[in-house]
């Protein structure tokens, strides 16, 4: 049953990733972009963490945990500047 589970998981997790990397693309404006990115950052934590859950292998949560940190940082690092605005 936790494989049956596993795998709609992983497949529902795969088709979000598609659909936000195809906004990563089309996103008319910077923020949707960024909240694109934010989202794929988010969807890779979850596809780590349910293969760490089927696998087993628990060391692959430490990953999830660095992967996680770094989107966060990456997320305030473009909000600050889309806040700041254009320079020129």
């Amino acid at each position: 049953m936790l494989e049956i589970i596993s795998q709609v998981t992983l497949a529902t997790l795969g088709l979000a990733l598609l659909i936000a990397f195809v906004r990563l693309v089309k996103g008319p404006t910077l923020p949707d972009r960024i909240v694109a990115t934010d989202l794929l950052g988010v969807l890779v934590v979850g596809l780590i963490v349910v293969l760490a859950g089927w696998s087993g292998v628990r060391a692959t949560l430490d990953a999830a945990i660095v992967i996680a940190l770094i989107g966060f940082l990456g997320t305030v690092a473009y909000a600050a500047y889309v806040e700041r605005g254009d320079p020129q």
